[in-house]
């Protein structure tokens, strides 16, 4: 079906435009104000089923982005939403429109991991090298290396991928907002180099940092423990 002649998908009852954060109200503003708000209310749909329903929230994206695919928020939503879904070329083409139109490299980890996901790690890698770090935040720096460590282990580089995660920030009492991710994926490429003994150990910081439950690293301790 013509994106044109896509239905719009029926919004919960509790959501509203003002849900929307301000930054992505702004950019609807280029609209008129009754296709802003309904844009933003599918946005809003959208941001809150991405984690649930992944499908569901990428049908509120590409309903918006029928009516609106000039405004980079929309096109983003669409690339998430997509990303989330499994939908690895959508997410790639949508997400570097977001690049060239707002021109920014916040989601370059998520482009890399696209690309992996798509089986070239290659171009992954490329992503990693070409990203200007000192522009962006410090959570994605770490993303970043996340994934390019696993597009490293993808070509079978697997001492080169534990060596890319090592860092100030790889410390057992550093607590974080990306700790847990960062340790867990220290562990499993250790793992993966056959280094068991030491990837239990990282395995375990990673559980003792995951507050918010992220991983599985206490049951993958508990495995190793037991082997």
């Amino acid at each position: 079906m013509a994106e044109e002649l896509l239905a719009a998908p029926e919004l919960p009852e509790d959501v509203e435009f003002t849900d929307l954060d301000e930054e992505a109200r702004r950019e609807l503003r280029t609209l008129p104000r009754d296709l802003a708000e309904r844009i933003g209310k599918h946005l809003v749909a959208a941001g809150g089923l991405i984690d649930v329903d992944p499908e569901a929230a990428l049908e509120h994206a590409r309903y918006a982005k029928t009516k609106a695919s000039r405004v980079p928020i929309v096109r983003e939503a669409v690339g998430l939403a997509a990303y989330h879904a499994g939908k690895w070329s959508e997410a790639l083409s949508e997400l570097r429109a977001v690049r060239r139109m707002a021109r920014t490299d916040i989601h370059v980890a998520i482009l890399a991991d696209a690309e992996r996901a798509l089986g070239r790690p290659e171009r992954a890698l490329d992503l990693a090298r070409e990203a200007d770090l000192s522009r962006l935040p410090q959570e994605v720096q770490v993303e970043l290396r996340i994934v390019a460590a696993g597009a490293r282990r993808d070509l079978g580089q697997l001492d080169a991928a534990v060596v890319s995660l090592q860092g100030a920030d790889l410390d057992p009492a550093a607590r974080y907002p990306w700790s847990a991710r960062l340790f867990y994926a220290y562990a499993d490429n250790l793992l993966a180099a056959g280094r068991a003994e030491e990837a239990l150990r990282w395995f375990l910081h990673a559980a003792e940092a995951d507050d918010q439950e992220e991983t599985d690293a206490a049951e993958r301790a508990a495995e190793l423990g037991n082997e």
